[in-house]
């Protein structure tokens, strides 16, 4: 008698807790004098957003259903998405314990799985998602080898679980960074990526009494045999026009690969044949001046000549990768202040982030699409705007963060309280 009367209260505890995402994941309508959809609707003026169970209802204009939960906000638009960062795995990047990012001394590259270091409660991601992102694409560091790693993709509310795709993606570097990390030229680094490959190709016979192949230890091999067979996408930082060159050469080599470009600062000079290719790059549109020999040709009106050569583009910040990641939208605006249009700059932060990693159901304001949705009180891409709400799969998100609360706690402190520091 006693052990069932034990279990019973046992489960009225935790039912609580099972049954709390449900709860907060109400119904809502969600109204904008300026809804930007990411679809064939465009910007629709008086629109509303309904979403319930998680999903997005309906998009339309009008108003609210009856008796239903409303927020009013200036703009609407569907959740941000980060298509390159590395937020969640440093939390200071100066400091090695609290640094995930890469590892220079460990014998293994390739098969290094970043969400192994993901760190949900970093306070990174809360500053993220105030910013209005609600999903992020993470990539590990090249530290010892050209090859840094499988990245992933989570949201930011913070929570356990909030890895959604791990190995979505592996990760390697080439240009200047892959030179210095093969043994100081562009020649060892491209022998070392075909041998990588060579690797797996003849994985078999090439690892069936050794551990180590020409490039890649047996783990590494494994893990990027994904990448190596086109199923599995690869992210290739290269950023002068001729390491880009390379890289479409390679492509056009091993045509069943899935290519995407970080950097291409010297994009532009080689548009037509990226858009020819429907190779997709991930910028830095405020990457406009010359720090290294490979950004020679580096300018603000990259992302749009990108743009109008019709290549897909994604924008981040990459100054800043781990703890601003949140300043994409700056680095859109001003990329719309150089020729690119609107529309596309909103579509770098949303619909092309979500193409390029296979993110279905994201990055729009659509019927049936997951209710990753932000309302705003001015336009996403003026600096003096910001979130006034944050939805991830319909769930109300904290509108807070460690730098929030430290400034609400000391705004109106009373001088009484004051540390005896700050009385003098």
């Amino acid at each position: 008698m006693i052990r069932p009367l034990i279990l019973s209260l046992a489960a009225l505890a935790l039912a609580p807790i099972a049954l709390a995402p449900a709860a907060l994941a109400e119904p809502v309508a969600i109204l904008g004098e300026k809804v930007w959809t990411g679809t064939a609707q465009g910007t629709l003026t008086n629109g509303v957003v309904v979403i319930d169970e998680g999903e997005i209802v309906s998009v339309g204009t009008g108003t609210a259903p009856a008796g239903m939960a409303t927020i009013e906000a200036e703009w609407v638009t569907p959740g941000l998405i980060s298509a390159f960062s590395r937020t969640g795995i440093t939390e200071v990047p100066g400091e090695r314990s609290a640094n995930d990012t890469g590892a220079s001394a460990s014998p293994f590259s390739a098969a290094l799985n970043a969400a192994d270091g993901f760190n949900p409660d970093a306070t990174p991601i809360a500053v993220t998602r105030l910013e209005g992102f609600t999903r992020i694409a993470v990539a590990p560091d090249a530290r010892a080898k050209l090859f840094a790693g499988q990245g992933f993709l989570a949201d930011t509310s913070g929570l356990p679980g909030s890895v959604f795709e791990e190995r979505a993606f592996a990760f390697l570097v080439l240009g200047e960074r892959g030179a210095s990390l093969s043994g100081g030229s562009r020649p060892a680094a491209w022998t070392a990526l075909r041998g990588a490959f060579d690797d797996v190709r003849f994985f078999g016979a090439r690892y069936m009494t050794h551990n180590d192949g020409n490039v890649l230890t047996r783990m590494d091999a494994q893990a990027l045999m994904p990448a190596v067979k086109g199923e599995q996408l690869i992210l290739i930082e290269a950023r002068r026009a001729s390491d880009l060159e390379a890289v479409m050469d390679f492509k056009e080599e091993n045509p069943m690969l899935k290519v995407a470009i970080v950097g291409a600062d010297e994009g532009w000079r080689v548009a037509d044949r990226l858009a020819a290719m429907n190779i997709p790059v991930i910028v830095d549109a405020f990457s406009n001046l010359p720090a290294s020999f490979s950004q020679l040709a580096a300018t603000s009106e990259n992302a749009g000549r990108l743009a109008e050569a019709g290549v897909t583009v994604a924008i981040v910040n990459l100054d800043d990768d781990s703890h601003q990641a949140r300043l994409a939208t700056q680095i859109a605006g001003t990329a719309v202040a150089n020729g690119l249009p609107f529309d596309t700059a909103m579509q770098a932060l949303t619909t092309a982030p979500a193409e390029i990693f296979g993110m279905e159901g994201l990055g729009v304001l659509a019927p049936g699409a997951r209710a990753d949705v932000v309302a705003w009180d001015g336009d996403p891409l003026e600096v003096t705007s910001a979130p006034t709400a944050v939805f991830i799969d319909g769930v109300s998100e904290p509108m807070e963060s460690r730098q929030t609360k430290l400034r609400d706690r000391y705004l109106s402190l009373d001088t009484s309280e004051r540390p005896l520091a700050y009385k003098h």
